[in-house]
């Protein structure tokens, strides 16, 4: 076992296994480093360049293959004798996307450019531009909602832009619904040319059917990029109500169905005088 290792387990026939430490994460660094520079290589030669058992570096690639950095393949042209044939150890676009990179700069340094030349409205075509093919495939999703409500096309518009690395999520809250992005691959440079968010949130308001508005954003120094999706207005029904040109007159109030029993059933103060045997039948 490597220095620094911890091994667990408890009773008898109980596997032990190492528990992951610092010493673990620099070796694995250290593992993707060499096929980053290197290229492709096997465990055993791995092993070499880091002066460690291949039983040892094994355990690091499994590890890194875990976790979608490190992916094993039949090295091409390889002899397929007797015994384990020979794999060859790839670094995979995760794993090249740990390292550093200048994708921020090169971005700010191309919209800084189009700036100087076509001022901000070419920023804004850029922008639309760039964000045109995830609507595209954002749009398969929502379509296929259940209904036409707003929050349902919010809801797969958040599943949508989860497989674009987003980490979205959609909830209905007190006048509507919300969504939610907790990663902004583009907030580095949104920071600076806000025709970015700008751009995305017309984009949202067109794939959910309706005007949607931005409360927040990372590029701005919020936590969460949230969306506002305004529910259905309700209207005040009136309080009378028409049908054509005839409008139904209003019932009266307690009092006044009152007032016009009283008025029905007192005597009458007609100076005819009444007989009352004409009324008697024969």
């Amino acid at each position: 076992m490597e220095s620094g290792a911890v091994q667990v387990g408890g009773g008898a026939g109980v596997p032990v296994r190492a528990l992951p430490t610092a010493d673990d994460g620099r070796t694995r660094h250290r593992v993707a480093a060499l096929l980053l520079e290197h290229g492709p290589q096997t465990a055993a030669g791995l092993a070499g360049r880091l002066g460690v058992s291949p039983t040892a570096v094994r355990r690091h690639l499994d590890a890194l293959v875990a976790t979608g950095r490190v992916e094993e393949r039949h090295a091409p042209g390889a002899p397929r004798g007797r015994g384990r044939p020979a794999r060859l150890f790839h670094l995979t676009d995760a794993g090249r996307s740990a390292f550093p990179h200048a994708y921020d700069d090169l971005a700010l340094t191309a919209l800084r450019f189009v700036a100087a030349s076509g001022g901000a409205e070419a920023v804004r075509q850029v922008a639309e531009a760039q964000l045109a093919g995830l609507e595209q495939r954002c749009s398969t999703a929502v379509e296929a909602a259940p209904g036409d409500r707003a929050l349902a096309r919010a809801t797969a518009l958040a599943g949508a832009l989860t497989a674009e690395g987003y980490a979205a999520s959609a909830s209905a809250i007190s006048g509507g619904g919300q969504l939610c992005q907790h990663h902004c691959p583009v907030a580095h440079v949104a920071a600076e040319f806000p025709q970015l968010c700008e751009a995305e949130t017309a984009l949202i308001g067109r794939l959910v059917g309706t005007h949607v508005q931005r409360l927040a954003t990372i590029a701005h120094g919020d936590g969460v990029c949230t969306t506002h999706i305004p529910g259905p207005v309700s209207r005040a029904v009136p309080v009378h109500t028409s049908a054509g040109n005839t409008t139904h007159p209003a019932r009266p109030v307690p009092g006044e169905r009152a007032a016009a029993a009283r008025e029905r059933t007192a005597p009458s103060t007609s100076s005819t005088p009444t007989n009352a045997r004409e009324r008697t039948p024969a």
